[in-house]
């Protein structure tokens, strides 16, 4: 081979890894809750559960800032109009970021538990919030008093606004999507089938929400059913729709990410990774190329039109924690836990405390991991029945105060399961 064609391959070598070192963000040593692309597509923000949020220079592939603030996982991001950036948090707290910056600007206080959703008007002057107290609040990001949404029975889990800025969007656990107009009023209050994770806006007011039935409901702006896509039968996680409205992203507990085409309500390609939960989705302005962000700690590129990943998509992926348990039914509605809790006591904590010898131990009693204050006071060692109750009623209803995410299994057969599943992994 003359020496020209091997400085060529060496070239193309070259360029062709760097893109796939560019086509992967790793830096967080959590579970990637939260993600935003910025309008020129240079750079993107990220919250994790280890407490981090980190500023992306898209360009390099790599982190320009990392930001610590929040005690506990960071839910929910957003990039304001003026370079700023938002994030939320366990905490109960919206902290403001300016560029360059290590600590906060501004503080934002006033929920009472969990903010894990945040949304920005689209003329740049309020910042929505939602929360795990049951309300929504909108901040004028100039100072003052928010506007509290209070209604929901549940938790809030996700807030969007309309496309004209006069009303926004909550979906709620509750089973509810309100539209509240920004003049007042009572909402208008529109039930689903099942409760609600996360909820996004098409440009043309088209309403899409997603739940723990595993479908993508559409609306109309006023809050009327147009259809619904079933992607499976577990819980998705996180929405998105496209800046020029014609996919919408889904990402649920499996790993994988549905994209459907809006207008025929078809799935068009599934985006397949390491089988890990996908936390959270977002489209880059071109509308074709999504980031998603996982249980594996890595944020990766997509092209949702050709279905592929920029890049290795296993590259990094750590090993999988159930694989010694494949074929087990409860190891697989364990799979949802695997952010949060190891089973091995080896591996240490994560946002929540390892299982290891869960059963027969009291609440909250785990040396070295920094429980609620109000767990600490309660009376309840874990056994099976117990564990199944937590999972039947909810942990807000059976553990309150915990910062447990919530989430319930209605079925008496898949509670048995994953009791059966952690004595046996557990021990």
């Amino acid at each position: 081979m003359d020496r020209v064609r091997v400085v060529a391959l060496a070239v193309a070598v070259l360029v062709a890894a760097a893109a796939v070192a560019q086509a992967q963000l790793r830096g967080h040593g959590g579970p990637v809750r939260a993600l935003a692309v910025a309008q020129d597509a240079r750079s993107a923000i990220s919250g994790s559960f280890d407490t981090s949020v980190i500023r992306w220079s898209l360009a390099k592939g790599a982190a320009s800032e990392v930001l610590r603030f929040h005690d506990g996982a960071v839910n929910a991001v957003a990039l304001l109009h003026d370079g700023r950036a938002a994030s939320s948090g366990e905490d109960a707290r919206i902290a403001i970021w300016k560029p360059g910056e290590a600590k906060p600007a501004a503080v934002l206080q006033g929920h009472k538990a969990p903010v894990v959703s945040l949304a920005v008007s689209p003329d740049g002057v309020t910042l929505a919030s939602a929360s795990w107290d049951h309300t929504a609040r909108l901040w004028p990001l100039a100072g003052g008093a928010p506007r509290v949404l209070d209604g929901h029975k549940d938790n809030v889990n996700g807030i969007a606004f309309t496309p004209d800025g006069n009303a926004v969007v909550t979906a709620g656990y509750d089973a509810t999507l309100r539209i509240w107009s920004l003049a007042g009023g009572a909402p208008e209050v529109v039930t689903l089938p099942t409760p609600l994770n996360s909820v996004a806006i098409a440009p043309d007011g088209e309403i899409v929400a997603a739940g723990a039935d595993g479908k993508v409901y559409v609306l109309t702006a006023i809050g009327e059913i147009r259809g619904e896509v079933e992607i499976g039968t577990v819980p998705i996680i996180a929405v998105a729709v496209s800046p020029d409205g014609k996919l919408i992203a889904a990402a649920g507990i499996r790993g994988s990410v549905a994209i459907i085409d809006r207008a025929t309500r078809a799935i068009e390609r599934m985006l397949v990774g390491p089988g890990l939960p996908v936390w959270s989705v977002a489209f880059f302005p071109d509308s074709r190329t999504l980031l998603t962000g996982g249980t594996d700690r890595m944020i990766r590129r997509w092209d949702a039109i050709k279905g592929e990943p920029i890049g290795d998509v296993l590259a990094g992926a750590p090993e999988d924690p159930l694989a010694a348990y494949a074929g087990d039914p409860g190891a697989e509605i364990y799979r949802a836990c695997v952010a949060c809790h190891t089973l091995n006591g080896n591996e240490g904590v994560r946002a929540g405390p390892t299982l290891a010898g869960l059963f027969g131990r009291k609440i909250a009693t785990l040396p070295g991991y920094n429980f609620s204050d109000a767990l600490k006071t309660m009376d309840i060692v874990w056994t099976p029945e117990t564990v199944s109750k937590l999972f039947e009623v909810g942990p807000n209803e059976y553990t309150p105060g915990t910062k447990m995410p919530e989430q319930r299994i209605g079925s008496p057969e898949d509670r048995a399961a994953l009791v059966r599943f952690l004595e046996r992994a557990t021990k």
